[in-house]
This record gives C-alpha cells, structure tokens and sequence, in this order.
C-alpha cells in the first residue's frame, strides 16, 4: 500500500444519450487517503459519472483506469426499499456478500450503528440507514469508497456528523473516497479536493482555491441564488445516530465524572 497512490482515474469522458451530451471530456483522478468531492447542479452529470467509473455505463468516449484488484465500496444515490418487505438490517447487509455476524456488527459499531443490528430495516431513520448504507459499503475493506450523495435525507446537524465519520473511515482504512454531494455549505470543510461539474468541469483543486474560483462562485449562485455562505463546521458537539446534540465538554464531563 502507498500512500497517495492512484486508485482510478477517468480520462476524456464523455457521454451522449438521445442526441443530448451529458458529459464532455470530463478528467478525473482519485487517490489513496484524499476525500474528492463532485459538486453542480441537477443535471449536471454527477451520477453519470460515477456509474461510468463504476462500469455500469460505458461511455461514449474516454477511458476509465483502475489499480489492479481494485476493491470498492459503493452507497448509490437512492436504494427504493419496499416498506412492507420483512427484512432486517443483518439480512440486509447480506446482500453485499457473505460475511459473519461478527463481522457485520463490527463494521456497524465503526459508523456508530451497532444497535440497530436485529431491527427492520424499514423501521430505522434516514440517518441510520445512511450509516447502515456506510457499514455495508465498508464490510469489504474497501481500497476506495465511492459516495454518491451520502448525506441524502439527513438533517443538517447529522450530515456534519456524517462527513466527519466519512473523514474517520478514509483514515482507518486509508482508501480514497468520492463523494458526490449537493451541500455546498458543508463540502470544503470535508474534502481535500474539489470538482465543479456542470456536463463539463468548470474548475477543481483544492478547497481554499475552489471557494474564490469565479466559476465555482458562479455555480453556487446559479444553484442556490445570493446569500450562501461557505463555512468549516466547528466540531463543539456531535450527534448520536437519532440526530440528538451532545455538547462536547458536557461528554467529557461525564466520562471523567
């Protein structure tokens, strides 16, 4: 394992359905132990892309590359789970693959989870079953972890919590992560590197850089209208997986108590 190491990359990707371009020579490259993040519009061919480095869509120029026995965890933008279908979050997380109940608990404890092991899946909040959704990308120990739009039905308090937990699995497995995201208020603090994409990329780099681009500036105006203010989240308190604030020091407090 090195360090830095390229894991995948996309080199002049380009994608057409129905006569109408989605992608337009598109040039990415995802590292070991980096967090990139793939901002833009509706529309902008986020999730286009990552099915393309997926293999799930061939594009219809380009190239994709990807280090040899490359393994991938992968939490997709939407999972339409049937409401009335008698499955449990460990019956679920089988569907990755065979792994034992140990094995299954384990990677639940590591995002915070652990407890909703036996419970129907149908039953768990939208911030659980991203975590869930984590704990099942997570069980193959991937060498990188491809999110598209992880934070999707969670509240502001807990997408910030999410994003730290995302920091933490890039660390102890050291694997390099993309994310697609649409939280412009939150993605610089959680990424090391950021591509604006709009069919095109309009620009990308690092964080600070991107925050003053005057595509990136006027992207986020086009999205979201005037007013936004991009900010780091401070970490003075976390949130446990219903969503609840607990300051920091008041924890600290009580395990010291």
């Amino acid at each position: 394992m090195r360090a830095n190491e390229l894991l995948l990359s996309g080199s002049d990707l380009s994608f057409s359905r129905g006569g109408q371009l989605l992608l337009d020579k598109v040039e990415i490259a995802i590292h070991r132990d980096e967090i990139i993040t793939v901002i833009g519009p509706n529309g902008a061919g986020k999730t286009t892309l990552v099915r393309i480095l997926l293999g799930l869509l061939k594009p219809s120029q380009g190239s994709v590359i990807s280090e040899l026995g490359l393994k991938i965890g992968y939490v997709p933008q939407r999972l339409q789970m049937d409401p009335v279908l008698p499955m449990s979050v460990e019956r679920f997380l089988k569907t990755a693959g065979r792994f034992s109940a140990q094995a299954m608990r384990e990677a639940l404890l590591e995002v915070g989870a652990d407890r909703v092991l036996d419970c129907p899946i149908s039953e768990v909040s939208g911030g659980e079953f991203q975590r869930i959704m984590l704990a099942r990308a997570i069980l193959r120990k991937p060498d990188l972890l491809i999110l598209d739009e992880p934070t999707q039905g969670v509240d502001l308090g807990g997408q910030a919590e999410l994003y730290q937990l995302i920091s933490r699995l890039r660390d102890r497995y050291h694997c390099g992560v993309l994310m697609v995201s649409h939280d412009l208020h939150l993605v610089m603090a959680a990424s090391d590197s950021v591509l604006c994409l709009n069919q095109h990329v309009c620009c990308s780099g690092r964080p600070e850089a991107i925050s003053q681009h005057p595509e990136y500036l006027r992207l986020i105006g086009d999205t979201v209208g005037p007013g936004l203010a991009v900010y780091s989240h401070e970490h003075d308190h976390s949130h446990d997986i219903h969503g609840n604030i607990h300051n920091l020091d008041e924890s600290k407090e009580e395990e010291h108590g």
